[in-house]
């Protein structure tokens, strides 16, 4: 028995605004993401405003040591350096030296983050060309292992995390660069910023200040918010249209 044009009317209005209901919902949950970016931003941006700290002294909580600004001195290990890589600058395909920082009183490495160098393959690197002085006092900010891409500590190093053969580490795993360098790795990464040695001919390109964007949730509030629109315009205008037949 086919459907009245009253019935069809109300499915037609009934679907539509389940849809923009729905998509609604979506763009406030994206407004709320944009929020919870914008109120992240702001704790790191005011990280990154304070004066610089020891090494020693930041919080076992990662989380709340993210971007703090430290300093920390001791002794560049370049028999113990990775390459972070692929890595991109201004367009162009490179690696960032992880190079361990031995401290005085402590067997964990601080890995420091010495900048970038181009590599036409964004992998291979001559590690010695690129050595400073061995001893030396690191200035930046404080980067936090994002990857955990090694769920076996007795298996090898997996193909997507690095390759061990040649020093290049692939993600940010910290059990990777343990395994890999040999030796216990610290929870943060020092990312070293602009020094008076970096027009140097055998400096990396020191790394500049994080930007923090919003990420794309406005753009997908938007999106979402057009989305419910298009939804009940279209539903009411058939609906219409199937009344006016």
């Amino acid at each position: 028995m086919p459907l009245s044009r009253r019935t069809r009317t109300w499915i037609t209005l009934a679907v539509s605004l389940s849809v923009a209901a729905a998509c609604i919902r979506l763009g406030i949950w994206q407004t709320d993401r944009l929020g919870q970016r914008m109120a992240h931003n702001q704790v790191l941006r005011s990280r990154l405003a304070d004066p610089p700290i020891p090494l020693s002294t930041l919080p076992a909580d990662t989380a709340a040591g993210h971007y703090r600004r430290v300093v920390a001195s001791g002794e560049l290990r370049y028999d113990h350096e990775l390459a972070w890589a692929p890595r991109m600058r201004r367009g162009s395909p490179g690696v960032n030296f992880l190079t361990v920082l031995r401290v005085v009183g402590t067997d964990t490495a601080v890995l420091v983050n010495r900048g970038w160098v181009y590599s036409a393959d964004a992998k291979s690197v001559d590690f010695a060309r690129w050595r400073e002085r061995d001893t030396t006092t690191v200035g930046g900010y404080v980067e936090t292992w994002s990857q955990d891409c090694t769920p076996d500590s007795a298996a090898p190093v997996p193909a997507l995390c690095g390759d061990s053969a040649t020093r290049l580490l692939r993600r940010l795993d910290r059990r990777a660069a343990e395994r890999m360098l040999g030796v216990p790795v610290a929870p943060y990464i020092v990312m070293q910023m602009s020094d008076s040695a970096l027009r140097a001919d055998s400096v990396p390109a020191r790394l500049e200040e994080p930007m923090l964007d919003e990420g794309p949730h406005r753009g997908y509030a938007f999106q979402w918010f057009g989305f419910a629109t298009v939804a009940l315009v279209g539903g009411i205008a058939l609906a219409l249209s199937g009344r006016s037949r």
